[in-house]
């Protein structure tokens, strides 16, 4: 899906090869969303499946993106562990360049461990300026297999979300929102206005808009009375706007940045007039 102009070897199945390419389009994609959007969100598994060459380039993405951009950066990794190897994920992971090789601001973290496992991000966060955001209700179909088991009367992601509020309180600064966020689905906007009303004290990290099928009125709930308290991810919708409708008639590939720029400011308005975002007026992200 990559567009022609760096995908010129597309055949290829060399890892360098790939990663390069991988590099140059994600730093073409942040030159055009830098000044539209306060974070963006790699997802470490597409470079890490090409080895030692793709996490370098992840590496220098996340740097070009915090360096030389300014953007606040949530790498989405989904990790967890108990002990030490929890804390040397979250050292390793998160903080500012100097103290974590990674340089990222947030990471996308999995509870299914529990509250031992969670701990050592908080304490890092805490140290760092840094936060996690916990998987509480995902978008994808089939997360009910497990989220929305019953147990002692309600859903386990209810458990789940209970914990991240107590964690979000506890660690509240002047903004009113903690150190430990939640990632919940746009593809399921009851439970999101659901756990905003639970979890006041809580970052939401929203997927599912766009190419998964949420709107900008399904995530209006993620939203407090103030237009802040969440981050909406929007992935393929944006980053491969060329080839889908209406970008790839408008833009076509040779000018895929162009279809980046578009869908991101139509996505933006989208957010203004559908949400309480609006709130923060045109100047707002």
């Amino acid at each position: 899906m990559l567009p022609e102009s760096i995908s010129a070897d597309a055949a290829t199945r060399d890892p360098a090869a790939v990663a390069a390419m991988y590099n140059t389009f994600c730093r073409e994609v942040l030159d055009v969303v830098a000044p539209l959007v306060p974070a963006v969100k790699p997802q470490a598994a597409f470079f890490e499946e090409l080895g030692a060459s793709g996490m370098a380039a992840l590496a220098d993405v996340v740097r070009y993106a915090y360096e030389d951009k300014g953007l606040l950066v949530i790498l989405d990794g989904k990790r967890n562990d108990i002990g030490s190897t929890a804390t040397a994920y979250a050292r390793g992971y998160l903080g500012p360049a100097g103290q974590s090789p990674w340089g990222a601001d947030a990471l996308t973290v999995s509870p299914y461990l529990g509250a031992d496992s969670l701990e050592p991000f908080v304490e890092t966060s805490i140290q760092r300026n840094a936060g996690i955001f916990v998987l509480v209700k995902t978008s994808n179909p089939g997360g009910g297999l497990f989220q929305d088991l019953i147990a002692d009367g309600r859903p386990l992601y209810r458990h789940v979300a209970a914990y991240v509020e107590i964690m979000a309180e506890k660690t509240a600064g002047a903004c009113g929102y903690g150190v430990m966020g939640a990632v919940v689905g746009a593809t399921y906007p009851e439970q999101l206005a659901e756990l905003r009303a639970e979890m006041p004290h809580s970052w939401f990290l929203v997927p599912g808009f766009g190419s998964q099928g949420g709107t900008a009125r399904d995530v209006a709930a993620a939203f407090d009375g103030r237009g802040t308290g969440a981050i909406v991810n929007n992935s393929r919708g944006i980053i491969f706007a060329h080839t889908r409708k209406p970008y790839a008639e408008r833009f076509g590939a040779s000018r895929w940045q162009a279809a980046v720029e578009a869908a991101t400011r139509d996505m933006i308005d989208q957010l203004r007039a559908e949400t309480p975002a609006g709130r923060l007026g045109p100047s707002g992200t």
